[in-house]
């Protein structure tokens, strides 16, 4: 194997940038010989030299967000469920215990929201111990059909936050 030499090694610090890659800032208002003093390329009083205007202003029309209706609601006491169907159930084996921390450590929920709530999409051929904060009507008889039982535990309700005046 050829011997390296300094120049075929790269050193972090003698990279640079390629030429014509870094563009200085242009510095205004730095005397006539730069070209942009004294106005600083804003051109002779008015508005637009004193630099008034605020953030979306549009010359006096009306501006684009008052033109656009206001729109949608966030209920901040909505419980949001992490689901599942019954059909995919079926990955544990017989008699095991389905909770959330089961299903989230067979990657078959990503994260526990506020709770677990098991649906009714699915046929269940095995016998199963289900605890869940909700489940629908039609995955329960699933359940129980296969021979399994459903127990639900108890949704923790998120506190009410209300603003001092």
């Amino acid at each position: 194997m050829p011997e390296q030499t300094e120049k075929t090694v790269p050193i972090l610090s003698r990279l640079r940038a390629p030429v014509g890659a870094v563009k200085k800032k242009t510095r205004v208002g730095r005397g006539p010989g730069s070209g942009l003093g004294k106005t600083a390329g804003r051109g002779q009083k008015g508005q637009r030299a004193r630099n008034t205007t605020p953030t979306g202003f549009e010359g006096g029309q009306m501006p684009l967000q008052r033109r656009l209706p206001k729109t949608g609601f966030k209920n901040p006491f909505k419980t949001n469920y992490a689901t599942i169907n019954v059909g995919n159930l079926n990955a544990f084996d017989a008699g095991a215990v389905v909770d959330l921390d089961a299903l989230i450590a067979q990657r078959m929920v990503r994260k526990a929201l506020d709770g677990l709530k098991i649906l009714g999409d699915g046929e269940l051929e095995k016998a199963l111990t289900v605890k869940a904060h909700a489940v629908s009507a039609g995955a329960r008889a699933k359940i129980e059909k296969a021979g399994g039982k459903v127990e639900l535990i108890e949704v923790v309700v998120k506190p009410v936050v209300r603003h001092k005046k």
